[in-house]
């Protein structure tokens, strides 16, 4: 009788414990390089978004979200470390976490040693290779094509210094074409793997667009009026900005197709190319979003739907990122968790934040090197506080962005900004020699001091 009674008991025990290891949340990262809030869910008019404005509807949109550095290698480093750059460590887009934090925890990898399968897909970390053996179950995966090889023969017919083609196209091509286009196919099919397979999952799939040159299906920039196209009206350096503050010269590494870049022919040409790349890419997501939800896997799996930081796009005559100013820091942010109610939140969060988020999120313990905070509160409370300011730095500038104020200081302090973003939103006027923001400059100084020393104080072994 005894026998049978445990019998009975394992029995009963048994399908519990396996319902419980099958309900631990699946990850989906959809990771997209150079995407600005530039979405009609963050309210931006002109941009056909409907399948990402679809995932904020049912998400969490962070409209307050920041990378610690605006350049794509250093951006993801820090991201899948949780750590916080400085000086020496995640400066460029060639940084990598492997060699900068060697002894750091990655996102993927304490996944990974929780049992979760993880995968890397298209353009995740900058450099395939980076903690590739550690972080994820098979080697990270990336699409056949060159993303600077055009189509279009037209494209290639004159090159840049550089050697590379005209900065758009725009051929009448499928999805599949291009990289991005392969990287969600590859995507798709590995949802369906890993449905099959039934295992809890860790899914990072990282799209190229809409990043130069700005190629992509004509169905796309179809989807626009060229000559309505509305370009930027504050297209001149911000008043008494410091001679350290310079925009990106990337744009210049393709053939500018005899377009004048001071033009607003050319303002208009560029801003059509980020805009259907980014339609593009917004299809792309909602091809994989689709067959999320077709496989039943929605309700129990986590989407986060990232930039690596921003882009201007002709303000101040800027293109590009690699600076401090708030259009180049600022990023998108959704995060969407079965259970959890939608909506939106003004809170200031970093990029450092999403490592111990999921992990909490995940039931995971957060590893002792993450500088990050884990932001699970503001999914239930969307107005709660939760950071005085987000830190960046790139070159030598770091900077503080508060809830109204942008500060960078520049070496050391030889040269400072101060942008109000309540009275110039723009960015337009740089105050930081102005005697009635003294005390101002004093305390965002102060938040910038505490900030760096954070950065700089926590161990990475």
């Amino acid at each position: 009788m005894k026998h049978l009674t445990i019998l009975i008991t394992l029995l009963i025990m048994s399908p519990v414990a396996s319902a419980s290891e099958s309900a631990r949340p699946n990850v989906l990262f959809l990771l997209i390089d150079d995407l600005r809030p530039e979405l009609g869910c963050y309210g931006s008019p002109q941009v056909v978004s409907p399948h990402m404005d679809r995932l904020a509807s049912r998400g969490m949109r962070f409209d307050r979200a920041y990378c610690q550095v605006p350049v794509c290698g250093a951006s993801r480093a820090g991201l899948m470390t949780g750590i916080l750059p400085t000086r020496e460590r995640f400066t460029n887009y060639l940084s990598r976490a492997d060699e900068d934090t060697p002894g750091a925890a990655t996102l993927p990898q304490v996944f990974r040693e929780a049992g979760y399968t993880t995968i890397s897909l298209g353009k995740v970390f900058h450099i395939p290779e980076d903690t590739g053996e550690k972080s994820w179950s098979e080697p990270a995966w990336r699409p056949p094509g060159n993303q600077m090889q055009g189509l279009d023969p037209e494209t290639m017919r004159r090159l840049s210094e550089r050697e590379r083609g005209r900065f758009y196209e725009r051929p009448d091509v499928p999805d599949d074409a291009y990289p991005d286009g392969q990287t969600a196919v590859k995507t798709i099919e590995t949802l369906r793997q890993l449905h099959e397979a039934g295992e809890p999952f860790f899914l990072a799939s990282g799209f190229l667009k809409p990043h130069l040159p700005f190629y992509a299906p004509k169905r796309y920039w179809d989807l626009y009026e060229h000559d309505e196209i509305e370009i930027a009206d504050n297209r001149r350096r911000p008043r008494n900005a410091p001679r350290q503050l310079r925009g990106s010269g990337e744009f210049r590494a393709y053939h500018l197709a005899d377009y004048d870049e001071d033009s607003g022919a050319f303002h208009r040409m560029m801003r059509h190319g980020y805009l259907a790349c980014t339609s593009y890419v917004d299809k792309l997501v909602g091809d994989v979003l689709g067959e999320l939800d077709r496989l039943g896997l929605a309700d129990n799996t986590i989407i986060v739907l990232w930039g690596d930081h921003g882009f201007h796009l002709g303000e101040h005559n800027f293109w590009g990122k690699h600076n401090t100013m708030h259009l180049a820091t600022h990023v998108p942010l959704i995060v969407s968790v079965p259970g959890k109610e939608p909506g939106a939140t003004s809170a200031i969060v970093e990029t450092s934040d999403i490592f111990p988020t999921l992990c909490e999120l995940a039931g995971i313990p957060v590893p002792d090197t993450v500088q990050g905070r884990g932001f699970t509160k503001i999914l239930d409370e969307p107005d709660a506080s939760f950071r005085e300011a987000a830190y960046s730095r790139f070159g030598p500038g770091d900077a503080v962005i508060s809830e109204r104020f942008n500060y960078t200081s520049y070496d050391n302090g030889r040269a400072e900004m101060l942008y109000d973003l309540k009275k110039d939103p723009q960015e337009n006027n740089n105050v930081a020699g102005d005697p009635d923001y003294a005390d101002t400059v004093a305390e965002m100084r102060e938040l910038l001091r505490r900030r760096m020393a954070e950065a700089a104080g926590k161990s990475e072994s």
